[in-house]
């Protein structure tokens, strides 16, 4: 009979890959296939092959094979600065298209960098500065061909909100710069390790449903922030919670300006209006992508003509002339606050670096080429490194100016390198022409940015799709809204934790039937016309067996088994005699699983059950094999599949004269 031969076979065995055949006077009845061990390797093989997964699973090293050193060298250049790979072949068409793609990403870059540098609580001649060096040496280092690079409005928010819990911006101007550059530099530091490190990985703790509903709930309170400059309110609340922002705006009812009002809704109707039509017809993206330097244009003129009319309309003033300054002197390496800089970098580095990545990944798929993200986190890294030494604050690629980047023809990072010389331009002789912008259109520029954060079609996609994902969306949100920026991410990825945990803690198990006139087994949930097999109870474990699980798992099944016998007492069926687990899903094992597994046997063959194990991948497999579980199962207690299993022990007990 079938089980009369031994089914466990070495790869090395030349025999690997046979089958038995169960015969009965000479007419065929089941063909059982050997469940092989996977190839001998030594330990350091396994080591060597499970770091190659883990951090290089994209083997970089594959292209420097069977190559000259010549060759090595400039592969070697070509990926530590992915310039030379383009650079080669650049000429005067591809330079046209990115002149004319740099210089539409520079009419939005220059009035955003004002912007969200007053929305991190920085002077904003330092949002100009954050838009001149770290685009420089992205093109450089970057992979990507449409990231538009310079400041965003969520790391923004997010340092702005954390630094001045602890040191204001009015009071300690010089403190709180030295600390916004500190922890820039200690954002470029955790970003370019990660890269240098490959462990990128970390960053994917922060799920979709935790963006979504973070960046919507900043997007909320960023909004929220600019009712000061929107209705002209001098005294303001520093705080960023829902509560005490509304409390200021209505406590300050005193302080509106009705001529600030309606300016900044004259031009929140125009900014949202072309915001529309360049939606609905992406052909026409320069339309929303001059409007803020067009607003800002038009409002500074209108503030300069009636300045001796009325001073109710707030604006800049002096911004200084000249390129970036250096500011490596101001980093801030000891002291009280140092703690401070590290956390606010290292999660305004985290943010910026999840937004950069995604952002360059999306616009390379529509292109159909590969942005490599640990060279993108160095480059990122290292561009806010040495912007931190150039008077810059956190940088990335925002998504804003990357998707008109992309609607102009941008076809290299030349366009990064076209949109820094604008503002350099505008920072050695345009700066004056600055003194009178309203800060009331900062603020409408602001508003119309991050409107298009909220992205209630996706939370909506969330509820549909996953509750958990939607209830992890919600605490992202709401935190961020109620309690604080940081604090609500931390709830958020806390709740994500805790599913991870639930996933590995309490795995999925389900039992399976035989879809008749089939050798498939599949989910008695999930498919009506499969049915039970007399004396058989088929159960599948949907998840590895660790140490976390395992003695859940061993009750899971226990219940099982009390269930069934249950069952078939209450329609006197057919007496259960043997439990079939299929490990086909169980990816790997450790001590704990092993002991649970060796430890149900022995439970199971007390009540008379047999056990038997269907389908161990590799690892796994060698695990039992080496833990001798696979000799206490005996000849019959491991099959290849659910389907030979059934037959083979059917008809040995048909044999033996069993019922």
């Amino acid at each position: 009979m079938g089980h009369g031969t031994n089914r466990v076979e070495d790869m090395s065995s030349p025999n690997n890959g046979t089958a038995a055949t169960a015969t009965a006077g000479g007419e065929t009845i089941v063909e059982i296939h050997s469940v092989c061990l996977p190839p001998k390797k030594t330990a350091f093989q396994k080591l060597k092959k499970r770091v190659a997964d883990v951090f290089f699973p994209d083997d970089p090293l594959q292209r420097f094979r069977n190559q000259t050193w010549r060759n090595r060298v400039i592969l070697g250049l070509q990926s530590l600065f992915p310039i030379f790979t383009w650079g080669s072949h650049y000429d005067l068409k591809l330079f046209r298209s990115d002149v004319v793609s740099g210089l539409t990403i520079a009419s939005l870059a220059i009035p955003q960098g004002i912007s969200y540098a007053k929305l991190a609580n920085l002077p904003p001649i330092v949002g100009l500065y954050s838009s001149f060096v770290p685009p420089l040496i992205y093109a450089v280092l970057g992979s990507s061909k449409h990231l538009a690079v310079g400041p965003v409005s969520i790391a923004s928010l997010v340092m702005g909100s954390m630094l001045s819990e602890s040191v204001s911006p009015t009071q300690d101007p010089i403190l709180y710069l030295q600390l916004a550059f500190t922890s820039t530099f200690f954002a470029g530091l955790f970003q370019a390790s990660l890269g240098l490190l490959r462990l990128g990985f970390l960053i994917d703790f922060l799920s979709k449903a935790t963006l979504v509903g973070f960046t919507a709930g900043a997007a909320v309170i960023v909004s929220l922030q600019q009712l000061k400059g929107l209705l002209g309110i001098v005294h303001f609340t520093g705080k960023m919670q829902f509560i005490p922002v509304m409390s200021s705006v209505f406590n300050h009812r005193s302080e509106w300006s009705w001529e600030t009002i309606v300016m900044g809704m004259c031009f929140l109707s125009i900014l949202l209006t072309t915001r529309h039509i360049s939606m609905r017809k992406p052909k026409l993206f320069w339309i929303s992508a001059a409007a803020p330097l067009a607003s800002v244009i038009i409002s500074t003129l209108l503030v300069y003509l009636i300045r001796s009319k009325t001073q109710a309309i707030s604006y800049i003033g002096h911004l200084p002339k000249g390129l970036n300054p250096p500011s490596s002197n101001m980093l801030y390496f000891s002291g009280a606050h140092l703690a401070l800089a590290i956390k606010t970098g290292i999660i305004t580095g985290i943010l910026s670096l999840t937004e950069g990545i995604a952002v360059g990944r999306t616009f390379a798929s529509l292109k159909n080429y590969q942005v490599n993200g640990n060279k993108e986190m160095m480059a990122i890294g290292f561009m806010n490194m040495a912007g931190s030494c150039t008077s810059c604050y956190v940088t990335t690629g925002s998504f804003s100016r990357s998707a008109v980047n992309y609607n102009a023809g941008a076809k290299t990072a030349v366009s990064n390198i076209v949109m820094a010389s604008a503002v350099l331009v505008t920072l050695l002789f345009l700066m004056p022409l600055f003194y009178y912008t309203p800060n009331v259109i900062l603020a409408v520029i602001i508003l119309t940015a991050v409107i298009g954060l909220i992205d209630y079609q996706a939370a909506y996609k969330l509820w549909k799709v996953d509750k958990f994902d939607f209830f992890t969306c919600m605490c992202s949100f709401f935190g961020v809204l109620f309690v604080s920026v940081p604090l609500g991410l931390a709830i958020a990825v806390g709740v994500s934790v805790i599913k991870i945990l639930l996933h590995v803690t309490r795995p999925n198990t389900s039992e399976f039937g035989n879809i008749p006139g089939t050798q498939i087994y599949q989910s008695l949930g999930r498919y009506r016309e499969a049915s039970r097999i007399p004396g058989f109870l088929v159960l599948a474990v949907e998840s590895p067996i660790y140490f976390a699980n395992s003695t859940y798992l061993q009750e899971r099944i226990l219940k099982w088994t009390r269930e069934e016998e249950t069952r078939i007492k209450e329609n006197n069926g057919t007496t259960l005699k043997c439990i079939i687990l299929d490990m086909t899903a169980v990816s790997a094992i450790d001590t704990s699983g092993l002991e649970a597994v060796f430890e149900l046997r022995r439970r199971l063959e007390k009540q008379s059950l047999q056990l038997v194990l269907v389908n161990p991948v590799g690892t796994v497999m060698e695990k039992l094999h080496k833990s001798k579980i696979i000799d206490a199962l005996g000849l019959s207690g491991l099959y290849l599949t659910v389907g030979e299993a059934v037959a083979d022990l059917s008809s040995t007990w048909k044999a033996n004269g069993q019922p």
